[in-house]
């Protein structure tokens, strides 16, 4: 009897421990949006034009953080802090061009290289912009065309060898697969998959018809024969979704997925025309949705939600077509902020940024805790159990507490820059702008004037942002201690490291 007992007692067990919960190392997805402004998350702008279901939800199921923050107010500054968890200043301030070489650092570990040494599966699916050795494949003697005024017109298609391998990219920093177009409006105009073109450039772009909203902002170069910018969008969500489906619930998994939606060029899809109160950008911030929902159902149809993180967020402001935006739709991109794309007011890098764990991230929460982009890999490293060698992620903070709502926000202190010479510093509830304005993109005079704000006669900008989120009171002139206070600190973490 005793012995039918423990058998009973191990077939308990052992079913106890197969449904007990979920494996300490969860899969891992960050759907990273590319100029998209805080304003443009429906739950986040109570009179937004553009439809969200699928963020909303996401939002709904997990946390909502309400002051987190990109890198840079710019491209390839945000994606270099990303993964590397590390201040884009500290290198660098503008993104890689057409045919430049890598800007990762090789002596340093990317997020993809420490999650592998845990026995992650990654993939990078999307826009790298990070750049590539272009020079590994470049034929020997091979210029740039020279244009007008001997600007330079990119490279003709027959510059390179497309059929060698292209060093420097996502494979040499981490990533087990790759697929994407690297950067949707600069050459070569061509698929990409793992460390080749697989599509061969066969002359120069030639733009079809107007996009829904601005302007192309496509760089000439190589392009394959009637390349569709249209399909870009379409054919990286195929991707992303297949590659989910392909994985297993034995091996954890890291997701990257930096889309090429809502940037230049602004092409929405038929299907999506129309879909959202805000001209052609709302509708690729539907189609940016849409995208976001299908990944959301691949995770769920694999049996994955439970055990994975989901980070969805976006790499800095809306671009400078958001004030006409604002005219003609009664859409505010940037919500209730200052600034736009490469602005360092908060609406240059104050970014939507929604977390869901199920069972460690609560649901259907908001929180105010200052995060930065660059706190993913330390937060990740240490959700994952993962040693961070010396000299990788130093600018980066353990916010796993702030996910789980078992503590505050650990970081105080936040260094906002997009260009040289021009930055910025968050610390509590201030913001010191250590430049004569804040602003970069040019700001119409109706929007100033419609919305309260004024010259500044000051050699810099003071906030606090506690009672003033728009930036509107500039408290410069009034608080010579506090400047003093925080140039000081800005001068201590740029030369000396983080504060903690």
């Amino acid at each position: 009897m005793k012995q039918y007992i423990a058998v009973i007692a191990t077939i308990i067990m052992t079913g106890l421990h197969a449904v007990a919960g979920p494996p300490s190392r969860p899969n891992i997805v960050i759907l990273y949006a590319d100029d998209m402004g805080y304003g443009d998350l429906g739950v986040q702008n109570p009179e937004s034009e553009i439809p969200t279901p699928h963020l909303d939800r996401l939002a709904a199921q997990g946390t909502r953080f309400t002051d987190a923050h990109s890198s840079s107010g710019v491209c390839t500054p945000s994606r270099y802090a990303l993964l590397h968890g590390r201040y884009h200043w500290r290198k660098f301030h503008g993104i890689v061009n057409s045919f430049d070489q890598p800007i990762l650092d090789d002596e340093r570990t990317t997020l993809p290289e420490l999650l592998k040494t845990k026995g992650y599966r990654t993939a990078c699916i999307g826009k790298w912009h990070l750049g590539w050795d272009w020079n590994a494949i470049k034929r020997s003697g091979a210029m740039p065309i020279k244009g007008p005024e001997k600007a330079d017109r990119g490279f003709a298609a027959d510059a390179f060898d497309w059929s060698k391998p292209i060093p420097g990219g996502p494979l040499s920093h981490g990533f087990d697969y790759y697929f994407g177009d690297d950067v949707p409006n600069f050459p070569p105009y061509a698929w990409f998959e793992n460390d080749r073109v697989i599509t061969e450039p066969v002359g120069p772009l030639e733009t079809p018809k107007a996009t829904a909203e601005g302007s192309w902002e496509a760089r000439p170069g190589p392009s394959v024969k009637d390349w569709d910018f249209w399909a870009v969008m379409p054919k990286l969500t195929d991707t992303a979704v297949e590659w989910i489906g392909k994985q297993k619930q034995d091996q954890p998994f890291f997701l990257y997925f930096p889309f090429t939606s809502p940037h230049a060029p602004i092409v929405p899809t038929k299907d999506f025309v129309g879909k959202s109160k805000a001209g052609g950008f709302g509708d690729f911030v539907a189609q940016t949705d849409d995208t976001v929902g299908r990944v959301l159902k691949a995770l769920e149809d694999g049996h994955f939600t439970d055990n994975t993180i989901v980070i969805f967020t976006a790499d800095n402001g809306p671009e400078a077509y958001a004030y006409d935006r604002i005219r003609k739709f009664n859409h505010r991109s940037m919500g209730p902020l200052r600034g736009v794309k490469r602005d360092i007011w908060e609406g240059g890098h104050r970014v939507p940024f929604l977390v869901r764990w199920p069972g460690t991230v609560p649901a259907g929460s908001v929180n105010d805790g200052l995060l930065s982009q660059i706190d993913l890999y330390s937060t990740i490293a240490s959700i994952v159990g993962a040693e961070i060698p010396a000299g990788s992620g130093e600018d980066s903070y353990d916010q796993l507490s702030v996910l789980a709502a078992k503590g505050n926000s650990v970081r105080e202190t936040l260094v906002h820059n997009t260009s040289p010479n021009r930055y910025a510093l968050r610390h509590g509830d201030w913001v010191l702008i250590a430049a004569k304005t804040g602003g970069v993109s040019k700001v119409p005079e109706w929007f100033d004037e419609s919305n309260g704000y004024s010259s500044n006669p000051h050699a810099g900008e003071l906030y606090n942002l506690r009672n003033d989120l728009s930036q509107k009171t500039n408290l410069y002139g009034e608080q010579p201690e506090k400047v003093q206070e925080l140039l000081n600190l800005l001068n201590q973490v740029r030369t000396r490291g983080q504060v903690r």
